[in-house]
């Protein structure tokens, strides 16, 4: 039995519903740059995915079944509309949250290839399913914890590398983010960083546009674009959400 993600909430609670989703080994707090640059104009929604942060558990961790629970929350907040906003595996999520449910209006991916086709992982990426557990002991310890980021993979369900770099790669094989942003007929988003280790730029810029996404490269960024260049995605998602579909 699973209970309730965590949630936070920032912002008039009357205002527009934007919806923050995290990547892998990450949580709520992967947004803390950003949500005091979005919260004074919109309601900020953020919550810890299954196998992550507050929420814990290791079950229900694929991008489906994640999307089921996030649509527990949009719910029970009352709004007709929202952006929801996904980063690396929190793409997945939102992309199937949109596809459950008609209150998520606009969607904005941030940092994600389509598929793994050209992905270029770190060496050794694939031993994490089956030595992660050590290593996320050792980020366990009191002198590590205190940090952010190694706090969060230390929280993170073991379980979540097997998803993510091994069952992620067949579903989307068989299911493309950009064929999901394209089925979906809404307006998309999709932000990237010019200097992503992960997946090259200028594929994924052209695969998302090709499906009538609108596609900003942030300079310098890498990955975790929110994180380190929280202004410019934060002026990126007003401009966006002022603007509607862009067409």
């Amino acid at each position: 039995m699973t209970g309730p993600l965590h949630v936070r909430e920032d912002g008039p609670p009357k205002a527009p519903v934007v919806l923050l989703v995290h990547g892998f080994s990450g949580s709520s707090r992967s947004f803390d740059r950003l949500v005091p640059l979005l919260s004074g104009r919109y309601r900020v929604v953020r919550v810890d995915l299954r196998g992550h942060g507050s929420t814990g558990g290791h079950t229900g961790l694929d991008a489906l079944s994640q999307a089921a629970a996030v649509a527990e929350v949009v719910a029970g907040l009352g709004a007709a509309a929202i952006t929801a906003v996904g980063h690396s595996f929190g793409a997945d999520v939102v992309l199937a949250l949109a596809a459950r449910t008609s209150r998520v209006e606009r969607v904005v991916v941030i940092g994600q290839a389509p598929d793994y086709s050209y992905a270029t992982f770190p060496p050794g990426h694939h031993l994490l399913p089956r030595f992660g557990g050590p290593l996320r002991r050792l980020a366990s310890s009191p002198g590590l914890r205190r940090l952010g980021p190694v706090a969060d993979f230390a929280a993170t369900s073991p379980a979540m590398a097997r998803t993510v770099l091994l069952d992620r790669r067949h579903v989307l094989a068989d299911r493309p983010l950009d064929g999901q942003l394209r089925e979906l007929g809404r307006p998309g988003l999709v932000i990237l960083g010019a200097r992503d280790r992960f997946y090259d730029c200028a594929k994924t810029a052209a695969r998302y546009a090709a499906v009538g996404a609108r596609v900003e490269i942030v300079a310098g960024a890498g990955h975790s674009v929110a994180g380190t260049h929280p202004r410019e995605v934060s002026l990126l998602l007003k401009e966006f959400l002022a603007g509607g579909d862009p067409g």
